[in-house]
């Protein structure tokens, strides 16, 4: 008996799925929020994107994606999606520095790649999502505004210091910060840096690093470790929640190590309440 061959119900997309692709995407826009920027902004052509993005189909429709780039995000993905989307990663070797997304489904697409994946620099196994659409309960640090571009010699190193921290690695790894360098000049640019800066020192920080019509994604919170427990995080990002549902998007999000309780109780206390939980896989 001949052998049955099997065609995968997984497609790499390109813009004539764009409008199925932000259905998806845009019906849980706070969680889809980071796979959500990069396609309003790019479309999901792959040349375009940076990145491929798959889709799976069931009964012919597009049902659930999952962002290939940097990160492997899966998106609106049950069981069976993420067994196919493991599949397709898993035959191509990994060429991602971090799994990302919702609990279940990292989970799951986890515990297929790991055997062929060897082992990763860290698992963060639940990270909750937090998400605010009200203006802050807290007075806004008015001293925290959007950094000029002349200034980012004086937030470059507090973003190094962050991500060091945060990530137990410094950016500059692999090739010397160009890629990281170039990432905090385009924050800058773009308006989504904010920051106090008192006598040339950053005195707390946060970017603005994912953005769609209907939610924004807070980053790269930091605070100066000589001026912490002082309540420069909380009215800080109370300044800069109430300037990014200003001017920037209806909801911002974030998320956070379940373990970092200061951060969370900060969070809170200027209004973010969970919504869900993520987990990442970093390498």
């Amino acid at each position: 008996m001949s052998p049955v061959l099997r065609t995968s119900p997984v497609r790499v997309l390109d813009d004539r799925h764009l409008d199925e692709a932000l259905a998806i995407l845009d019906a849980d826009p706070v969680s889809n929020v980071f796979v959500g920027s990069r396609v309003h902004a790019a479309g999901v052509d792959p040349g375009r994107l940076g990145a491929q993005l798959w889709g799976y189909h069931r009964d012919g429709r597009l049902t659930s994606l999952c962002y290939s780039g940097a990160n492997l995000v899966p998106v609106a993905a049950d069981s069976e999606a993420v067994r196919f989307f493991a599949d397709k990663a898993r035959s191509q070797g990994r060429r991602c520095s971090s799994i990302v997304g919702p609990v279940s489904a990292v989970t799951q697409l986890w515990n297929v790649l790991r055997p062929s994946w060897g082992v990763p620099r860290a698992v963060r196994a639940a990270q909750p999502v937090m998400s605010t659409t009200s203006s802050p309960p807290v007075v806004p640090d008015p001293a925290v505004r959007r950094v000029a571009m002349h200034e980012f010699d004086i937030l470059y190193p507090a973003c190094v210091a962050m991500f060091t921290e945060e990530v137990g690695i410094s950016p500059h790894t692999g090739d010397g910060g160009v890629l990281y360098r170039a990432r905090v000049a385009e924050l800058i640019r773009s308006g989504r840096a904010f920051a106090r800066i008192d006598d040339g020192r950053v005195v707390f920080k946060a970017e603005i690093g994912a953005v769609t019509p209907y939610a924004c994604q807070v980053q790269g919170v930091w605070v100066n470790p000589a001026l912490r427990g002082r309540r420069y995080a909380v009215h800080g990002m109370a300044a800069v929640v109430d300037e990014a549902l200003r001017s920037i998007a209806p909801a911002v999000s974030l998320y956070v190590n379940d373990f970092n309780a200061p951060a969370r109780a900060t969070y809170r206390r200027v209004g973010f309440r969970d919504i869900g939980t993520f987990m990442s896989v970093m390498f």
